[in-house]
């Protein structure tokens, strides 16, 4: 299975670069031999990737992220399948607009949403309620947008604590095989039933995992955001 980070350099503000050795590690635990490809906004984006990772980041390197990505690499992946999971900022580009140093940006158009400038910064903890795994995920924001989903985009989860996508009570988006959140921590770090999630999506099967402290660990920190 072939891990395809992107664009670490400019997407890496907030540690989501460690998203992809969890799953790396959670994979290696179910027999499955992966590798981690780190690609600079420099390179072409490789088309035979399994799972495409994207971080949060400041205006400017998402600016720059989102041109390197405009040759459409990533758009011929997500038709093949390949699984998408992008972070705050990288969640951002792949909507229609997003705005980065007080003017609206053109995306990348994977996801039907646009996101605009809100009212405060939200920083803090945030608990979300996944449906489409039926348990709760916790993680830290901090972004200065409201991203307001289209038609055929239905929300990662629904806020417990936080303010996720704005003011709408919800959080993040999935689409297919693509999802975003605004959940920092790392993410698979913090919620390990999500990277078995992402797993199976790229696997094509149910990947099976048993790791008794990393899942002890995620169940602890649910545990603290209240």
């Amino acid at each position: 299975m072939k891990i395809v980070r992107i664009h670490n350099e400019l997407l890496g503000t907030y540690g989501d670069r460690g998203n992809a050795d969890v799953l790396a590690y959670r994979a290696g635990l179910a027999g499955i031999s992966t590798t981690v490809v780190d690609v600079s906004y420099r390179d072409l984006i490789p088309h035979d990737g399994d799972i495409y990772l994207l971080g949060g980041a400041e205006d400017a390197a998402q600016i720059l992220s989102c041109a390197a990505l405009s040759s459409g690499a990533l758009h011929g992946a997500v038709e093949k399948g390949a699984v998408v999971l992008a972070i705050c900022a990288g969640f951002q580009i792949l909507g229609k607009t997003f705005y980065a140093n007080g003017v609206e940006q053109r995306g990348l158009g994977l996801l039907n949403m646009t996101t605009v400038p809100g009212d405060k910064r939200y920083v803090g903890d945030i608990k979300i309620h996944s449906d489409i795994m039926g348990i709760e995920l916790t993680g830290f924001e901090n972004h200065g947008g409201k991203t307001i989903l289209g038609a055929g985009t239905q929300p990662f989860g629904n806020v417990v604590v936080g303010h996720g996508n704005g003011d709408s009570g919800v959080d993040g988006a999935i689409s297919g095989n693509i999802f975003g959140t605004y959940l920092h921590g790392p993410v698979l770090a913090r919620n390990p039933e999500f990277a078995d999630l992402l797993l199976s999506r790229a696997h094509g099967a149910p990947v099976q995992v048993s790791d008794a402290l990393a899942d002890q660990y995620a169940k602890l920190r649910r545990l603290v955001v209240k």
